[in-house]
Order: structure tokens, then sequence, then C-alpha cells
């Protein structure tokens, strides 16, 4: 009989996909298109930054070229892999996913959007990583019967589906009947600590930010803001945001000659001190998910005026904490310009209000805390019973 000195410890039947240097942690993988400039990515960022440590170590998957926000995830101690999809192919993608998960003992992979969806779930389930969560950041999974089709075979692999709003959720659900159980709505958040309190601006000061491609529709704003020049003394737009449109916003600008009137001020890093000169923060989105420039304005205290349309709703209580109008109407929107910049003795009150809905709904920890509690969740699911 061997000494108690000469017998080995036995080893813990740990699952394949914890960490072998600390099994107490479990392996997360967050799988998108991009690491670029957007709200998406900001929120990848917030992720690496606010995750439990103790309990997760989390990898990052760019299906494209990724781009800053890569940089600062690195920064914050979290790998970081790309996978040119186009270089690749679609099958070479895969094969290279399905790797990279086996590599890293992946045992939740969180994808976002359809796309991503469909390549990091089923590279998930070939790795053998028990648990996928899929996060669909705008409304639905997309119009084209290409997304419609990947997401109904991706859903079937994924253990469950999260809209970004009430709305974005019950779109899933209709484009993917079968997965309707699965499929639940988690809100996003921001950092509050970011955008300070500070109250509108007195003046007519409009401000929007946002990237500067179709979906924002900001031809409607240029044209609302044409409209309403005359009626409102002072009036001034600040655009913050970069995109492909911006040559022709610019040009329709001038044709609208609105030069003294609008400010184009591309990307910024200092977005929380803009949102302090303005009075009011303006939106004219064809689309939105949960948009975050919206609870960033309104953190910062300024009343918001938007499109009716997608999560927007869930967000600004109408005639409380701002306006609401139609999409795509460059009058309806006018109108509600005029009458909130007639009604600036409101607008501090509409801001605190704002201010107390986003720290109590859209605080970035409780998302990121909602999220692994689902992931926890949906492991013990896993779980052989004892």
């Amino acid at each position: 009989m061997k000494s108690a000195s000469t017998v080995s410890p036995a080893r813990p039947n740990y699952p394949r996909w914890m960490s072998r240097s600390t099994p107490q942690r479990v392996n997360v993988c967050h799988v998108s298109m991009h690491l670029k400039t957007g709200g998406l990515e900001r929120l990848l960022v917030e992720f690496a930054r606010r995750h439990d440590p103790d309990r997760y170590r989390l990898t990052f998957i760019a299906l494209q070229d990724p781009g800053g926000p890569a940089e600062e995830i690195r920064e914050l101690g979290c790998r970081v892999h790309a996978v040119d999809l186009a270089k690749t192919g679609k099958t070479g993608a895969i094969r290279m996913l399905k790797k990279l998960l086996a590599e890293e003992r992946v045992a939740v992979v969180h994808t976002h959007n359809t796309y991503a969806q469909f390549y990091g779930a089923l590279s998930a389930k070939l790795a053998g990583c028990p648990v996928v969560v899929n996060t669909q950041h705008g409304r639905g999974c997309g119009n084209s019967l290409k997304a419609r089709l990947q997401f109904f075979l991706a859903n079937r692999l994924t253990d469950r589906t999260a809209g970004v709003s009430e709305d974005a959720a019950a779109l899933c659900r209709r484009q993917d009947p079968f997965s309707a159980r699965k499929t639940i709505a988690l809100w996003n958040g921001i950092d509050l600590s970011r955008f300070s309190f500070h109250g509108p601006s007195p003046s007519p000061t409009l401000i929007s930010v946002a990237r500067l491609s179709p979906e924002k529709d900001f031809p409607t704003l240029l044209r609302a803001a044409a409209l309403a020049r005359p009626r409102v003394d002072g009036l001034k737009l600040l655009i913050v945001g970069d995109g492909a449109e911006r040559p022709m916003l610019e040009r329709l600008a001038a044709d609208l000659q609105l030069r003294e009137t609008v400010e184009f001020l591309g990307e910024r890093s200092d977005v929380p001190e803009l949102l302090q000169r303005a009075g009011l923060y303006v939106s004219s989105s064809r689309t939105e998910g949960i948009s975050l420039t919206l609870l960033e304005a309104m953190a910062v205290g300024l009343p918001v005026l938007t499109t009716r349309v997608g999560g927007n709703p869930e967000i600004v209580e109408h005639g409380v904490t701002g306006r609401l109008v139609p999409p795509q109407s460059p009058q309806a929107l006018a109108a509600e310009i005029v009458g909130m910049c007639r009604e600036r003795d409101l607008w501090p009150g509409m801001g605190h209000l704002g201010r107390q809905r986003v720290e109590t709904h859209f605080d970035i920890n409780r998302m990121v805390s909602d999220y692994e509690r689902l992931y926890q969740e949906l492991l013990d699911g896993k779980q052989p019973a004892e």
C-alpha cells in the first residue's frame, strides 16, 4: 500500500470548457461581424470592462477586420481574434472559429446579430460549446430572405435570443415563431459615470449623434431644420458622427441654405461635453433597437425629440421626457422642433425625469449582470442531474 505522501490527489472532473488555470471561471466568447466604431461595439467594450473576472474569462472574435474598440478590449486584458471572412470564405471561417473556440475552451458563445449568430452558433456546436446566446441589436433579424433563413437555422442551435427592446424581441418572435419561447427582451445600458447630469442649455441648440448612414435618415432632420429655422430665432443644429452619407448630407445642407445653421462635427471623443452644449436632442431614425445616444442624451439631462420607431417609445415617455413623431416626416419633426423650442421652460423638468428613467432602467452594470445571470442559468440547465 502506498503511503499517504505518495498518493496523487484526485483530479476534479471539470467540464472541458472551464479554464484549466482557474477552473472556477467560465470562458465566454463574444462573436461579432467587426469591432469598429458603433453602438454595438461600444457595448462589447463595456462587456470587457465590467464582467466579473472572478467568474468569467472573456474572448472576442471579429469576422471582419477589427478597429479601435478591439484595442480598447485588449487593453482591458481580454483576447481579441480576427477571422477575415472575405479571405477565408464561409467554410474556412467556420473551421477557424471552431478551432479558436476549442482552443479557448469556450463554454458560452455570445453572438451579436444574425450573420455572426449563423457562423458562431454552427461553430459552437462543432466545437462542443454547451451554450449559445444571441443578441439582436436592431429590429429583428433583417429584411432579406437570406438573413431570415440564417436566423431561422441559427436559432435551432441557439439557447436564447435576446432582443435589445420589447419591440425587437416581438419582431424576432414573428420572424421565427418556433423560437418564440426562447426569445427574450433585455434592454441595453450605458455607463452613467461618463454622462454626468448637466441639464439643457437654454439656447435653441439641437444636437444629434449617430453614424451617418441611411437608417438614421439625416435628410429628414435637415429638411425639418430648414422648415423650422424661420420660426425659431437662433436655431442651431450640431451633427456628431461620420459615415458614407456625409458628403451627400453636406451638399443637402448647402442646398437648403443651412450653412449658418448646421455644423457637421464628425466623429468625436468628447460626446458628453458636446451634449452639455445643447438644449434639445433630436433623432430622425427610420429604425432603432435601443438607441444608446438617446440614453446618453437623457443621462446628461436633455429632453429628447425622436421618431416613434423600434425601441424609442420604450426609452422616451411622450410628453414626459420628450416627444415622439412619425418617421420620415420633415413636417411633423419641424412642427415639434418649433413647439418644443417655444416651451423651453419645460426642458429642465423633462431632463430630470429622463435622467431618472435611465438610472432606473438603462444602467450598463445592470445589463452586464443580467447577461451573466443568463449564462449561469443556461449552463446550470446543461449540467447532468445528480
